[in-house]
Formats: structure tokens, sequence, C-alpha cells
């Protein structure tokens, strides 16, 4: 489905729950532009939720289609955080490292 509004371009959809009752539909959503961009992208959801609703009632046969939430989804930021904190603990236990020879010599004793 495309929308014409260029706030909602380049956005994904990383998760949806529904509730039982199917009375809403939570759904998260993210952008390589990253958290920058959450709010201008929630609102262009928001503003477009109508025509939303509409195309995915029309194409889903459900007798009541829920309503829509959207929320932002942090998770690849989250990811990079933890993958620079990896990348730095590496660096720092490259070889030549003194702390990484250590390291080593201490592994060696406590295997005698």
């Amino acid at each position: 489905m495309e929308s014409s509004d260029p706030r909602l371009h380049g956005i994904t959809i990383t998760a949806v729950n529904v509730d039982r009752e199917l009375s809403y539909a939570e759904i998260y959503v993210c952008a390589l532009e990253g958290e920058q961009r959450s709010r201008e992208i929630i609102t262009g959801l928001e503003h477009a939720q109508g025509f939303l609703r509409s195309e995915l009632a029309r194409r889903m046969e459900l007798r009541v289609f829920p309503r829509l939430r959207f929320h932002w989804d942090p998770t690849f930021e989250h990811a990079e955080i933890i993958e620079g904190l990896i990348k730095s603990l590496h660096q720092k236990n490259e070889p030549g490292d003194s702390t990484n020879k250590k390291r080593k010599s201490v592994n060696k004793n406590a295997l005698s």
C-alpha cells in the first residue's frame, strides 16, 4: 500500500499487535533516519489513519476492523548503540593491547 504523504516515505512496520476483541491494532514503526523523524512519522500516520484503516478493511475480510494506534519502535537505535559498544570493546582488545595480554596470561593460569 502506498501513500502520497512524504512524511511516510521510508518507514518500516516492525510489529503489529491486535487485541482479542479486534478493537485496537498497536502498530510499531521505524525509519532509517532514526528517532529524529519519529514525531513527523507518527503524526503522518495518525493523519492517514482513516485512509489506512479503510484500505486495510477493504483488503481483509473482517466484520469489525480495529482502530490503528501508531508507536515508534526504538529497537534499531538500541541495536546501533549496543553494536557500537561491542565494537569499542573489540577495538580495546586488539592484539598488542596490554589489557588483552594480561587477560590471556590470567586465562592460562586459570587453566593450570
